[in-house]
């Protein structure tokens, strides 16, 4: 890690999860019996994930989320070097379980997240903008456990204003609906939606969204509109693309051989944290964020990269219109 005076980075994972990778040897069968190969179990979450890809460059980062201090994610985290600054709640983080078979398929179970009361919001609230005081990133990152308010990222942006750190947001469905309807005072700097994330915006379908290029540039154009300063659009396979006051770039990734899609995002959103914070011009940042999020599908599990595993030269960006 850097020596500095506070993390550079920040993240919160308001539903952490213990991810169980399990190995199928080929395709999953409904009512059979599989004998697994290797499985992994890796602290995560989406902002835990990009935490930790953040941390494997040598950059100062803290994780933020709820948890009991001697629960086993914690100490898991702990012994990886990234010990999170927690507010304790009495339920166990939950155990998320992904299936991956040969040819890279990837199934979701995912269990549901303690819920958090006011209180507990409020602490993790304040543990954020206690530490964005030295840090020149947050990002607010996945899933809202039951009974949270939807619009609490878009408090949570709205709170943190005031400490000057860019603000980046990566969710969907409600919270992320919640967030762009709530104005430009709670506009996050940087949203990273996929193309499903991004039909939601659009009240739209992700199929007739990718069907209609003019539509997806319309709905970027939107958000905007709306007061967010950059927009990275992951497209999967396809790469990504990033649209920012000085241009929109698209970017195709170098061939892959996909083992897990797991923590794929969440290492594109590291590393375009990562080469903003070196200053980086926006086609780089675009082309390190695709070099990260096509490693982190090379790998297993849950695993994110390190930065020799992830090659921004070998990433194709084009301007686009």
């Amino acid at each position: 890690m850097t020596t500095s005076s506070g993390p550079q980075v920040v993240t919160l994972t308001a539903n952490p999860s213990l991810d169980r990778t399990l190995t199928l040897p080929g395709p999953l069968h409904r009512g059979g019996v599989a004998r697994l190969a290797a499985s992994t179990t890796e602290p995560g979450g989406k902002g835990v994930n990009v935490a930790r890809a953040v941390a494997a460059a040598g950059v100062d980062v803290l994780a933020v989320l709820p948890a009991a201090t001697d629960d086993p994610f914690v100490r898991e985290l702990t012994a990886i070097g990234l010990p999170p600054a927690v507010v304790p709640v009495p339920s166990p983080v939950r155990t998320n379980y992904t299936l991956t078979e040969p040819d890279g398929t990837t199934t979701k179970l995912n269990e549901p997240g303690a819920a958090l009361d006011d209180d507990v919001r409020t602490a993790l609230g304040s543990l954020l903008t206690a530490a964005a005081g030295t840090a020149r990133w947050v990002a607010l990152s996945g899933s809202l456990p039951k009974g949270t308010p939807v619009d609490w990222y878009a408090q949570l942006v709205r709170q943190l204003r005031a400490t000057g750190v860019r603000i980046a947001v990566d969710t969907s469905e409600a919270p992320l609906l919640a967030l762009m309807a709530a104005g430009p005072e709670a506009a996050p700097d940087l949203v990273k939606p996929n193309t499903e994330e991004l039909a939601q915006l659009a009240g739209t379908t992700e199929a007739a969204l990718l069907a209609d290029p003019g539509a997806v540039r319309a709905a970027v154009d939107d958000l905007h509109r709306r007061g967010v300063a950059e927009v990275l659009l992951t497209l999967g396979a396809d790469g990504a693309m990033l649209s920012t006051a000085a241009g929109c770039w698209s970017a195709a990734p170098p061939p892959t051989t996909v083992r897990s899609t797991v923590g794929a995002g969440d290492s594109s959103l590291a590393g375009y944290v990562l080469a903003d914070l070196a200053g980086a011009a926006p086609e780089q940042r675009l082309a390190t964020a695709v070099a990260y999020g096509s490693a982190a599908a090379g790998l297993p599990g849950s695993a994110v990269p390190r930065p020799d595993q992830a090659d921004p030269s070998a990433v194709s960006v084009q301007p686009t219109a």
